[in-house]
């Protein structure tokens, strides 16, 4: 296997408290740039290199091939913090880390130890999953057929590829001759392959979620890897895919919410039935702020109950504790939906006519909320929800929960 040019090698981090620290300090860093790039549509290669140098995409690769292996807790909370600085910035590694784990269940060891040190030497997976005008969002039709040399050739067209325009691996979900689900693992620059940046959605638009065209891509054998396993068996593929999008939206809503307090401190006016000097003392606002505040932490502490759950479920998978794993991702993903819309809603209820000026461009919040909770309906994980709790039905093994 060759692998791309990275200029920069990429910091090994070692712990948990490392990770979220520099997750932390990269946050604070994004979130001065991130109104304008949204404005511009302004794609972020400068911030994903330091991304890559920072050494977070690898926080997960296991101990044994020299990563940190971190907690699902921990991972969770680095995706909520990013988020909350840029959901745009944040939402572009979830396939990162999702493919990952796909190498980590069903790599053999030369594909394990060749990815991960890819991973750990600071390169980027992207995807190129979804796939429109199919009938529904699992109806893959891009192929993988064998070639006489015992190679594949890959052919398809993809959408909502995000990451894939930064990306120097791009796994491609296709079904193989038998039909079963595997992931072909390419190059971003292979011939055959290319990625067109078109993504025109009203949020997320710094994501780069265009594109892929695969036209009789030659795969060598050594990087394909049997996706339709991941499902046999108990697994937490879906729940950590999910726990990372619950992350997000928790993100963007805990972001609405301190750059609503920020902007009604220093810029608001109070209504003049108030009878305070300013906003902030309103005591109408001041409700209103409360309860934002207590939807924000309770999808706060959803998530981190979901991601404890997920990693007491790792330590022991069973069909039941993968159960639990799912549904308490479910419950937190509905409720962090929720709160990301209402949060990026309310922001320009609380702070007034001013913040409706495009040029602050405060209705990014709304626009990302909006845009990244339709990704997956949360009506049918409170449908596995009521089904868990009320007859006891785990929830199926389809990779969304």
């Amino acid at each position: 296997m060759t692998a791309p040019a990275r200029p920069v090698p990429a910091h090994v981090i070692t712990d948990d408290a490392e990770a979220l620290a520099v997750a932390a300090e990269l946050a604070e860093e994004f979130r001065a740039g991130a109104a304008g790039r949204d404005a511009g549509r302004r794609l972020p290669h400068a911030e994903l290199e330091r991304l890559s140098a920072s050494g977070l995409l690898g926080v997960t690769v296991p101990r044994g091939h020299g990563g940190a292996q971190v907690r699902t807790t921990t991972l969770a909370e680095v995706f909520r913090l990013l988020a909350s600085a840029d959901a745009s910035l944040s939402q572009i590694p979830q396939s990162h880390f999702v493919y990952l784990n796909v190498l980590r269940r069903q790599g053999d060891a030369a594909q394990q130890k060749f990815f991960f040190g890819e991973v750990l030497a600071g390169r980027r997976f992207g995807n190129a999953q979804s796939e429109a005008g199919t009938r529904h969002v699992q109806d893959i039709r891009t192929r993988l057929r064998p070639a006489a040399d015992g190679s594949y050739l890959l052919s398809g067209v993809k959408h909502y590829a995000t990451g894939a325009l930064f990306a120097d691996w791009i796994p491609v979900l296709a079904r193989g001759g038998d039909d079963a689900l595997h992931v072909a693992y390419v190059p971003r620059d292979a011939p055959g392959v290319q990625v067109v940046d078109d993504w025109d959605g009203m949020g997320q638009r710094t994501t780069a979620g265009g594109t892929v065209r695969l036209t009789e891509v030659a795969v060598p054998a050594d990087r394909v890897l049997p996706h339709h396993l991941t499902f046999q068996g108990p697994q937490l593929h879906g729940a950590v895919a999910q726990l990372l999008h619950a992350a997000i939206d928790v993100g963007i809503a805990s972001g609405a919410l301190a750059e609503a307090v920020a902007f009604v401190r220093s810029k608001s006016r109070p209504w003049f039935e108030s009878g305070f000097e300013t906003a902030a003392e309103d005591p109408l606002l001041i409700q209103r702020f409360g309860e934002l505040a207590v939807r924000v932490r309770a999808a706060e502490a959803l998530l981190a109950e979901a991601a404890r759950t997920v990693d007491t479920a790792e330590a022991a998978l069973t069909d039941d504790s993968a159960a639990e794993a799912s549904i308490a991702v479910a419950a937190a993903k509905v409720l962090a939906a929720e709160a990301a819309v209402e949060t990026g809603s309310a922001l320009f209820e609380v702070a007034g006519t001013r913040a409706a000026l495009d040029g602050l461009n405060l209705h990014r919040h709304w626009r990302d909320a909006r845009t990244h909770t339709l990704h997956d309906p949360v009506r049918w994980k409170v449908q596995h929800i009521g089904r868990y709790v009320l007859n006891g039905v785990r929830p199926p093994r389809h990779g969304l929960l």
